[in-house]
């Protein structure tokens, strides 16, 4: 009996020793500890992710917002452009008061939509996604001042019919001169699609005119474009402003070289095509 009590007293002591190294293993090794639950109050990394994370996704909603009225001023500023040139000796008024009636809508109901999205810092953020858009309608005003009054829309006036879209408490949105640059060197292309079909309707001196013009805008950027910090694409416009001018005094320098020989013929219901070498027809 005493054998069977001491092995049971040893095999207690046993027992309670390897449990007490077991739990004090386990309390040097972090298996006792209660797990720790994070919360947003307790956790300022959290809420700082929170912050950039509503951030972000109001920017990119704001970004689309952006591209869709962007779409809307590219798609309406080109149909004042294809007004203008609808434009003749007999109907140049008609034309161009309905031009300016569709420039206005552009202005009221689509650049507005751009300029009440885009404030304070977020003009130069979403820079890219309505750069183009803006260049298309300062390629449209700008040609429709030209053929109203034969002036130049310079940027200071663009940006001020833009203030009366924007409430005075917020920063108003500014066309940068980057953008007005573009659309000025888009403005010539159209100058020379113009210039071309004034000539064909007897125009000359109207064509030349627009030659002037275009000569003098390209001789002003040839001195400005070197200088500019963000010129690349301002620097492959150049090389096509440079053929739209030459395609205009090569037109006009024809009128005068071969004027007696085809002006008679613009607009005859009787054409003489002997100056090609080809006989008259019956």
């Amino acid at each position: 009996m005493l054998h069977v009590a001491c092995g049971r007293r040893l095999l207690s002591f046993i027992m309670t020793t390897k449990t007490q190294h077991l739990h004090r293993i386990a309390t040097i090794q972090g298996f006792g500890k209660k797990p720790r639950t994070l919360t947003t109050d307790d956790s300022p990394i959290r809420v700082e992710f929170a912050q950039h994370v509503d951030y972000l996704n109001h920017l990119n909603d704001k970004r689309e917002r952006v591209v869709k009225a962007s779409r809307d001023v590219t798609m309406n500023s080109k149909k004042v452009i294809f007004q203008v040139h609808r434009m003749s000796k007999e109907n140049r008024e008609e034309t161009l008061a309905k031009a300016e009636n569709d420039l206005a809508a552009v202005t009221n109901q689509y650049m507005s939509k751009l300029v009440k999205e885009l404030h304070g810092t977020d003009f130069w953020k979403l820079r890219r996604s309505y750069t183009f858009a803006v260049q298309e309608y300062v390629e449209a005003a700008t040609l429709f001042r030209f053929c109203k009054s034969g002036t130049l829309l310079n940027l200071a006036e663009i940006n001020a019919s833009l203030l009366p879209l924007t409430e005075e408490s917020i920063e108003p949105l500014q066309i940068n001169v980057l953008d007005y640059l573009l659309g000025l060197a888009d403005l010539t292309g159209e100058l020379m699609r113009l210039a071309i079909g004034r000539i064909s309707d007897g125009e000359i001196e109207y064509a030349e005119k627009i030659c002037q013009f275009v000569r003098d805008i390209y001789r002003e950027l040839t001195l400005l474009v070197p200088i500019m910090d963000d010129n690349f694409e301002m620097k492959k416009k150049m090389e096509t402003m440079l053929q739209s001018l030459v395609k205009i005094e090569n037109a006009c320098f024809s009128v005068h070289v071969r004027g007696s020989e085809y002006i008679p013929l613009l607009g005859s219901a009787d054409p003489d095509y002997s100056f090609l070498g080809l006989a008259d027809t019956e």
